[in-house]
């Protein structure tokens, strides 16, 4: 008896067991679509044959970083030589001087010493062409007539003009896009406000308070569309109102009434096209104060039976007030405009050039400088040119001002700019390389209101305008920034759309007309979002679109950025970590490397050769995808000038390592091979690094390094890739390798 319980007890186990297993099965099998499809060793294929080079580079001026605004007490911890060795020892080269004051609506002092239009001390200032003490600061100067509460960068402190509730303030339209500048009919150039009552609503009527200069001749405009009139500006278009257009305007404070029963809208803009050319409060001396349009108060709303007006914009000196955009600014300033922050420290300082140029962080060699062409004169931007060029620093290009699509700039109105100041700048030297338009990070083409043509295409326009004026000789290379992704949470699976982003906007550009001779620079780049860019997930990318830009046939891409500040994101208030190469503590001195350091060493030191050589890039390609179709493994193959092939293969599946077959294939010559004798494998990537976010204080443990070592190689090689990882595989080739059956 106690046999047979024994062995009854024993079947039930089984059975157990068995149903258990089942149960797993079952869940394994509803699973496994769900996981990497790998193999024993998959294949990533190099094309080799010399005639399919896909673009060649010197890694010093292809592979950059930037220097940007940082707080006005962190310039001189950043720049002391100890922080300066330390952030040279990522390896970047050439570097792109950001401009930032563009982005705020702020004239720049790139020379504090200068003189104003004004006899007075005040107006239009142009720095010092001749150098004098080092110039180690400069600053940003707040406009007084900015029709702007918000924008693609302005802070929160700022307001618009055209609806603070003052009417002593006033908007005006920037002097430079006038007949007077321009050459050009001002119907060409009109200049517009937009006001946003935040939801749809009736509207019958607008009321204007004019200041000198008036508009004599234009139109009261309401959106429809689908999206955003600002932020979406291909979703629909402009409609005049019924009794919206003015042809003999005569200033003044006027009330039109421009439906008789109204219209429903969000958006309503006034659209000017001939000023009345009388001058504003700084009176007739000088010619800029007598062109253009200024208005010192817009109201919005309803006229009712007793003619009785119902304003329904907000109107204050904050962000509270009803948000209002412009075409332009005029660059009119006081010395008391200098921007300051709440903690009375200067709101930002685009350190000096001097300090730039001799401080090492340019390695000596030429760097990208801006010109702040938005919110300048060319009188000043050529003033600062001849400045460097008299102190000797070097210059490889030029950019004309800093995200003009972001300040909601038309395109022709920024060509009409870009014409006047290259002519400026050319008298300071011919050979200047000029550019631009540095747009903000997009991944699809820019899309602004649709011309008299059905044109909406900002970038395809602006070529047009140079192509149109002959002038397209004086665009000699396309700028722009790539920030791919939104949000403070950046999700691992946004890792596999690099380097397919960078690749698709590129040609975008070309798309839109960009002739093939013109070279295009992503001057300023990161992951953007939250912690992404410390955590491993910033090194991943980093590589890949690095790598992906240059392969899609890039000149150069420059890292955001070389000086270790960056504040809480402005959408990720709890995040301390986007954007930089090391964590500082609280007086900005440079702690620990992050990930995106290591990352730049595995470029700038390991894929390439650091030496201004020309390295050949040729085609790669692997075939580990998962079930969904995403592509695991990316990578990309350099002929160093040292005779060696090095492959740069990032392995973007986070939990799974992939062992993988490296095969060269020369269509021409017909071979198939593998690496000859020793191959040097560098990896960095979860294993060496982990982020713990802690605001401030966020650390990584472990924190790098790199793991290096020598592994077998040959046609048969199987290399083993770690999850979550980036890899440069390092070698020599057979000189012929197995002949093609």
């Amino acid at each position: 008896m106690e046999k047979e319980s024994a062995v009854g007890r024993a079947i039930e186990s089984w059975q157990a067991r068995s149903v258990g297993a089942l149960r797993i099965c079952a869940l394994l099998s509803a699973l496994l679509p769900l996981w990497p499809v790998r193999s024993e060793a998959q294949t990533i294929r190099v094309d080799v044959t010399p005639s399919h080079v896909v673009n060649s580079f010197s890694p010093p001026y292809a592979l950059g970083s930037t220097v940007d605004r940082v707080p006005s007490n962190a310039t001189d911890p950043f720049f002391k030589p100890e922080a300066i060795r330390k952030i040279l020892s990522a390896g970047w080269g050439a570097v792109s001087y950001r401009q930032n004051t563009d982005l705020f609506v702020q004239a720049w002092h790139w020379n504090p010493k200068g003189s104003w239009s004004d006899p007075a001390g005040k107006g239009y200032f142009t720095g010092d062409a001749n150098p004098t003490e080092m110039i180690r600061h400069s600053y940003g100067y707040l406009l007084q007539h900015r029709g702007f509460t918000r924008n693609g960068g302005l802070e929160d402190e700022l307001f618009s003009g055209l609806n603070d509730g003052d009417l002593k303030t006033y908007w005006k339209s920037n002097p430079y896009l006038t007949e007077t500048f321009t050459g050009e009919d001002d119907a060409l150039h009109p200049q517009w406000v937009v006001m946003d009552i935040e939801s749809v609503q009736i509207v019958n009527a607008i009321r204007i308070a004019w200041a000198e200069p008036y508009a004599r001749v234009y139109e009261v405009e309401y959106w429809s569309g689908t999206g955003d009139a600002m932020d979406e500006q291909a979703s629909g278009k402009w409609k005049r109102f019924a009794s919206g257009t003015v042809e003999n305007g005569k200033g003044g404070t006027v009330t039109l009434r421009v439906d008789p029963t109204g219209v429903s809208a969000r958006w309503v803009r006034v659209l000017m096209s001939k000023s009345s050319n009388t001058c504003d409060t700084h009176g007739a001396g000088d010619k800029r104060n007598c062109a253009g349009y200024a208005i010192k108060e817009v109201y919005l709303g309803m006229v009712d039976e007793k003619g009785e007006f119902k304003d329904v914009l907000r109107h204050s000196k904050d962000q509270k007030q009803s948000a209002t955009y412009c075409s332009s600014v005029d660059p009119w300033h006081e010395p008391g405009d200098l921007f300051v922050a709440p903690d009375q420290m200067a709101s930002g300082d685009q350190p000096g050039f001097d300090l730039f140029y001799t401080s090492g962080i340019t390695r000596g060699m030429p760097a990208i400088v801006p010109v702040a062409m938005l919110y300048g004169t060319p009188e000043d931007s050529a003033a600062e040119i001849a400045y460097l060029e008299k102190r000797g620093y070097p210059i490889s290009y030029v950019e004309m001002g800093e995200e003009a699509d972001g300040q909601y700039m038309i395109p022709e109105d920024y060509g009409a700019l870009y014409l006047q100041w290259a002519k400026a700048l050319h008298r300071v030297d011919p050979k200047l390389k000029l550019g631009g338009p540095v747009f903000q990070g997009v991944t699809e083409d820019i899309k602004v209101w649709k011309d008299a043509r059905g044109r909406d295409s900002w970038f395809g326009r602006f070529l047009d305008y140079l192509r149109a004026h002959q002038r397209l000789s004086d665009f000699a290379f396309m700028s722009f920034e790539h920030y791919p992704y939104d949000g403070c949470e950046t999700p691992w699976e946004n890792l596999y759309q690099e380097p397919e982003l960078i690749t698709h906007i590129m040609q975008v550009w070309r798309d839109d007309g960009l002739p093939p001779g013109i070279p295009m620079f992503d001057t300023e780049t990161n992951a953007h979002g939250g912690e992404a860019s410390v955590e491993v997930f910033g090194a991943l990318w980093l590589a890949d679109s690095f790598a992906g830009f240059l392969t899609a046939g890039g000149k150069g891409t420059f890292y955001y950025h070389a000086l270790p500040y960056s504040p809480p994101h402005p959408n990720c208030k709890n995040s301390w970590g986007t954007y930089r190469m090391f964590q500082t503590d609280e007086k900005y001195e440079i702690k620990t490397p992050t990930s995106q350091y290591f990352a730049a060493q595995m470029l700038t030191k390991e894929w390439v050769e650091p030496e201004d050589a020309e390295h050949k890039l040729f085609a790669a390609a692997g075939d580990i995808k998962d079930s969904s179709g995403h592509v695991l493994v990316t990578a990309y193959a350099v002929l160093r000038p040292d005779g060696q092939w090095s492959l740069l293969v990032i392995n973007k599946d986070h939990d799974h390592d992939h062992a993988v077959r490296i095969v060269f294939e020369d269509s021409q010559a017909k071979t198939k091979s593998g690496f000859a004798g020793p191959v040097r494998m560098i990896s960095f990537g979860k294993n060496q690094y982990e982020w713990h976010p802690a605001r401030r204080n966020g650390y990584a443990e472990p924190d790098g390094p790199a793991t290096t070592s020598d592994v077998p190689g040959g046609n048969e090689a199987v290399y083993k890739l770690p999850a979550a990882s980036v890899n440069v595989l390092r070698g020599r080739i057979a000189v012929s390798g197995a002949k093609e059956r």
